[in-house]
């Protein structure tokens, strides 16, 4: 087990200003676009109607957005003031609802058992206290209800980090622009091995874990009698 888990990583710094709107930019491509709907439908496959959904450091929103086009109550929450800024403005560009709070993945000011599936995608690597983000996240989703989390793989090639900045159809010089922070990023992020020994110290008492070239996707269930 590693020493001081809870406090090992070091926070990534926020992305905001022009970082952010960039940022929100290059998401925001067709390809890409299409894939968030896919994700949105896929996510909620298994949800009752109305279902309360957390988006833990949604970014621009595309996600949630989507995920609120399909009638589900989504908040989303993130420490980027531009961030929040910018989501709000595609849900209202969207015509629809969306709760966007400020706060920290580590200390929600959420209620427990408030949601019956929470998201995370391409943010966890960079929280500061890992274990305490799961055990938070633990705490606001209902009895039998999930959280997933979609991050980086630290395991990934530099050709899988390629083969992924192609598919987003991006121009040659926001491709490059890509690929580098990616690979920077990739130091940050968690293997297989690693976050399984972070799920085994918070509260989730079930979990799986998939790697998938660029992706790692966890997925962490609330005991039903909690």
């Amino acid at each position: 087990m590693e020493n001081n888990t809870r406090h090992a990583q070091s926070q990534a710094p926020r992305m905001e200003g022009a970082t952010a709107r960039w940022y929100a930019r290059q998401r925001g491509s067709a390809p890409q676009m299409a894939a968030v709907r896919r994700q949105a439908a896929e996510l909620t496959a298994a949800l009752p109607s109305g279902a309360a959904i957390l988006e833990i450091a949604p970014g621009p929103g595309y996600l949630a957005v989507e995920m609120a086009r399909l009638g589900f109550t989504v908040t989303a929450l993130d420490l980027s003031r531009t961030f929040l800024e910018i989501g709000a403005g595609n849900a209202r560009l969207a015509g629809v609802s969306i709760d966007f709070r400020h706060g920290d993945a580590a200390d929600l000011p959420l209620g427990d058992d408030s949601f019956d599936l929470i998201v995370c995608q391409a943010a966890f690597k960079n929280f500061g206290r890992p274990v305490d983000a799961l055990d938070e996240m633990h705490r606001v989703l209902r009895p039998g209800r999930s959280a997933v989390i979609q991050d980086m793989n630290r395991d990934a090639t530099n050709a899988d980090i390629d083969e992924e900045v192609e598919r987003m159809g991006l121009s040659p010089l926001n491709s490059v622009m890509t690929k580098v922070p990616l690979r920077a990023l990739r130091r940050r992020a968690y293997s297989r091995g690693r976050f399984e020994r972070i799920a085994a110290d918070s509260a989730f008492p079930t979990w799986s874990i998939r790697a998938d070239g660029i992706t790692l996707e966890v997925h962490l269930i609330k005991d039903a009698t909690a």
